[in-house]
């Protein structure tokens, strides 16, 4: 028999475990199954880490100059050891994409030129920091839970210079009252936050922010899903439970399904304006994952134009 079209060790070794003879006639479910992820694609139950860098890489691909400035400018991003890739020269997280990405939403309708910032749920601190990277902000109120507070003092310590960190301010949600009567924001934010918040508490922090702010950006989930296969529930189901009882939006919806996403959008518009004098005047999906979305809110004393 001629062996010069033969396989390789490493494909008889497939054939033998994987590609069966009796694997290869049954083709139910073969596509998302052991058989493809060694013909197709990768097995993604542990490939994620190769699947988050390929997202990032392609992510990164599609920047604009202007986006690449203003990653540029947000120095010391590999601290906290990152999954990075390397493009045009920079490392790159997913992390700071994200960052550029709603800086950009932002900066089409809100010049932060000496504008005072108000974070509701800020993380580690990396909307602030890219932020306080690129503008020249008077000041930057993070209003976070005390362990979060304590992670984004030391990280925004570690990566700012002295003079940005002086314009952050830490707050607890119980010091919110504290705040001198008229200081108000020039910008409110929250990401990624009030889809695990009580609605009471979402209510309660878009009421501060109708009091205070002139401008309002929100970047979260439209919904809820039980999709027990994209990570198997691996926190047990009484954590399913309580993220299905939290937040605005509740409704469990098609995540991979752009037209229910964009329906479920329309109430995500609704449900974080921060009151009845507020338009918005720009919304849009948030890349990459398919079921966020961002909206900016501006105090029609501005005399901002409804989207339509």
């Amino acid at each position: 028999m001629d062996t010069r079209y033969g396989p390789s060790p490493l494909r008889e070794r497939y054939n033998k475990t994987i590609l069966t003879h009796e694997a290869a006639k049954d083709l139910s479910g073969f596509k998302s199954g052991a058989v493809n992820f060694k013909l197709g694609f990768w097995d993604p139950s542990v490939n994620g880490v190769r699947y988050l860098k390929a997202l990032i890489y392609n992510l990164a691909a599609g920047l604009s100059s202007e986006d690449w400035s203003r990653l540029r400018k947000i120095k010391n991003r590999d601290t906290g050891s990152p999954i990075s890739i390397h493009y045009n020269g920079e490392s790159v997280c997913m992390d700071y994409l994200l960052a550029v990405l709603e800086l950009e939403f932002i900066a089409r309708d809100v010049d932060l030129t000496g504008q005072r910032v108000l974070e509701v749920g800020a993380g580690y601190g990396r909307s602030c920091h890219a932020i306080l990277s690129n503008y020249d902000i008077e000041t930057y109120h993070i209003v976070d839970l005390d362990n979060s507070l304590e992670l984004a003092r030391g990280y925004l310590g570690a990566v700012l210079d002295e003079h940005e960190y002086a314009k952050v301010r830490f707050v607890s949600p119980g010091d919110l009252d504290a705040l001198p009567y008229d200081e108000t924001f020039g910008l409110g934010l929250s990401v990624n936050a009030f889809a695990e918040m009580p609605v009471a508490t979402v209510r309660d922090y878009l009421s501060l922010l109708d009091r205070r702010a002139r401008h309002v950006y929100v970047r979260d989930a439209v919904g809820k899903y039980l999709e027990p296969d994209l990570d198997g529930h691996a926190h047990g189901r009484d954590l399913v439970g309580m993220a299905l009882s939290t937040g605005p939006l509740q409704q469990v919806i098609d995540i991979h399904d752009n037209v229910v996403v964009e329906r479920q959008a329309e109430r995500f518009v609704e449900a974080h304006r921060p009151g009845p004098d507020w338009s918005c005047v720009n919304s849009a999906w948030a890349r990459p994952w398919s079921y966020y979305w961002q909206a900016l809110y501006r105090h029609r004393s501005d005399d901002a134009p409804e989207v339509p």
